[in-house]
């Protein structure tokens, strides 16, 4: 396949569209609020309350054991990202060995895509039923991203991995913001018993499992046109320890990924938990119903397209570590900000903040282990080794957040705790080589 081709990067561009919707809707906005809605509303009933009291915590029931609803979602949401560290490297290897790459981003999506839709029956189930379908989501869209991602060195060429990255970052924030907006609508129309709600999670599948057919139909299964044969699982195997040797001799790649667990770490965190905390923890006025959070993650989403573009031209100027080292410095500082916000004034601004350094980090991040990789074929696995690293330390950054929360009694520690991850990260990025002192080294700084 020639690299370059404007038709495949369209398509490929097209799955960040296709997928965002669920990390919006379902990880960020509408499926958090209506979450904590719900078990609110269980929690008042069974213990026969019609108000919540001040500084008592929701709780709900999880296979007998009483446990924090925003701790319950922390500790199950790093079950799954547990689950695709483990799956991811497994299935890469057979990927890289069947050359099928595009089959195995294929069943994962629509193994998200349809857990999604189970959704809509959240509220009539028990919870522990009920949140085996946000367990399947979550695996299913970090899982077929290894997948996806592992195209980008296949078809760009290392000059133009910043700016595609940024494409699609970008995209994805559009799509997603567009779906919110749909789904706000239906929301606007939500009876007391939240049913409304539910039909913005079958929208999400429908969106994420149709814009994808664009990707797959420019997509190619086989980029090097490798045969299947026999033994494809153990030779599979045999494919990642090859390439975890190659990767082993690598600094640059070593102390980038390194420093990428930490930062990749806070990030991944606050986008997951900053709607569980701003629920909690901000002064939103008695009728708000939501829509002040919604406001916050829609600015979220604008700043975070424009954010990805910024940072691809800074990237351009500077280069990718020191464009890094910049964006994570500012996001030590809104961490340490998000400790003594309280007004929904306060929040806006830290959210605007957010917005402008999330979509450039996660773009830059990606686009600068792609120019980092030595020439080879085998990019499913290469990739593998980015998504572990970003699935065990959002495993960490889940789990410490709602650990924090349990043993301090406050969730603003768990915040401010974020970063420590950040700072953590900056500095291992100072650590990063300019040049790799392999003959296989590339020409990204």
């Amino acid at each position: 396949m020639k690299k370059g081709d404007k038709k495949v990067i369209r398509g490929w561009v097209f799955y960040d569209w296709a997928n965002s919707v669920y990390n919006l809707v379902i990880a960020s906005a509408i499926f958090p609020i209506f979450y904590n809605n719900i078990t609110t509303n269980r929690f008042l009933s069974d213990n026969n309350l019609e108000t919540l009291p001040e500084g008592m915590e929701v709780t709900v029931e999880f296979f007998g054991a009483t446990i924090s609803s925003s701790v319950l979602m922390s500790f199950v949401l790093s079950a799954s990202f547990l689950v695709v560290s483990i799956l991811s490297p497994m299935l890469s290897g057979v990927a890289d060995v069947s050359g099928s790459k595009k089959r195995f981003m294929q069943f994962f999506n629509y193994m998200g895509a349809t857990a999604c839709i189970s959704l809509f029956w959240f509220q009539d189930v028990p919870i522990e039923v009920g949140i085996l379908s946000i367990f399947i989501a979550s695996i299913g869209f970090w899982n077929s991203l290894v997948f996806y991602n592992a195209y980008l060195p296949e078809i760009a060429e290392p000059k133009d991995h910043d700016r595609i990255s940024a494409r699609g970052f970008s995209m994805g924030y559009l799509g997603s913001m567009i779906l919110l907006v749909i789904c706000l609508g239906i929301v606007m129309f939500t009876g007391e018993n939240g049913s409304n709600t539910s039909w913005s999670f079958v929208l999400v599948g429908i969106w994420w499992f149709s814009f994808s057919q664009i990707t797959y139909k420019v997509l190619p299964n086989n980029v090097y046109g490798k045969k299947k044969e026999k033994g494809a699982v153990w030779k599979g195997f045999k494919e990642l320890q090859k390439v975890f040797k190659e990767f082993a001799k690598t600094k640059r790649l070593k102390r980038y990924l390194a420093a990428f667990f930490f930062f990749n770490t806070g990030v991944q965190t606050v986008m997951i938990m900053a709607v569980y905390f701003a629920d909690k923890e901000i002064e939103w006025p008695e009728d708000d119903g939501g829509a002040g959070l919604i406001v916050s993650i829609l600015l979220i989403q604008v700043l975070g397209a424009l954010g990805a573009f910024l940072m691809s031209k800074v990237s351009q100027r500077i280069g990718n570590i020191k464009t890094l080292s910049i964006s994570v410095s500012i996001w030590v500082l809104i961490c340490v900000a998000a400790y003594f916000v309280k007004t929904p004034t306060d929040f806006y601004m830290l959210a605007a903040a957010v917005g402008l350094v999330m979509g450039g980090v996660q773009a830059i991040a990606r686009s600068t282990y792609s120019k980092f990789l030595p020439e080879t074929t085998d990019h499913a696995s290469y990739f593998s080794f980015y998504d572990v690293t970003e699935k065990v330390g959002m495993v960490v950054g889940t789990f410490s957040f709602g650990f924090l929360q349990l043993w301090l009694g406050s969730i603003r520690y768990s915040v401010v705790s974020v970063a420590a991850f950040f700072f953590i990260g900056l500095i291992l990025l100072f650590l990063v080589p300019k040049e790799e002192t392999l003959p296989i080294a590339k020409t990204a700084k």
